[in-house]
């Protein structure tokens, strides 16, 4: 899994299931030693996490990093809230969005850039149930007709 940045460590698939993408944007993440550790060995999850703002910052929330092996009494816990390094402009931009226009931003992967974690992050507008199943059937159809291509040669 490589990107243009770096190393990508885990992905939410999810989100782009849930979600509409609209645009992404990158993110510091501020972390202990032990997490950056565990988070190089690929143990963390995107799966059901969130970001808010307060007091003109930027946390993610429900991010779980599995604590480090040999961590012992230097673990934190693995659901603690992470606070996100992006300029203050940004972050304003972001929070006037979600405020206004009701979209989320959500983490859409973790990935390394000159040994630092970095997080995507995405302002998401939510998919209705006959969305999914659109972009399902878009998915199908544009499967079949490389089959039809494929079987041609």
């Amino acid at each position: 899994m490589e990107t243009q940045n770096g190393r990508t460590v885990a992905q939410n698939k999810k989100a782009y299931h849930d979600y509409f993408v609209i645009e992404e944007a990158e993110a510091g993440l501020e972390l202990f030693g032990t997490e950056v550790k565990s988070i190089r060995q690929g143990r963390v999850n995107l799966k059901d996490s969130w970001c808010s703002f307060k007091n003109g910052e930027i946390f993610v929330n429900g991010m779980h990093i599995s604590p480090y092996e040999q961590g012992n009494i230097f673990n934190r816990d693995p659901l603690r809230v992470k606070k996100l390094l992006m300029h203050k402009r940004e972050i304003n931009r972001l929070y006037g969005l979600t405020k206004q226009q009701g979209y989320s931003v959500i983490p859409l992967s973790v990935y390394f850039v000159k040994g630092r974690a970095k997080l995507k992050i995405g302002l998401c507008k939510g998919k209705k149930l006959y969305d999914k199943r659109e972009v399902a059937a878009k998915k199908d159809a544009a499967r079949n007709i490389e089959r039809a291509f494929a079987g041609r040669e």
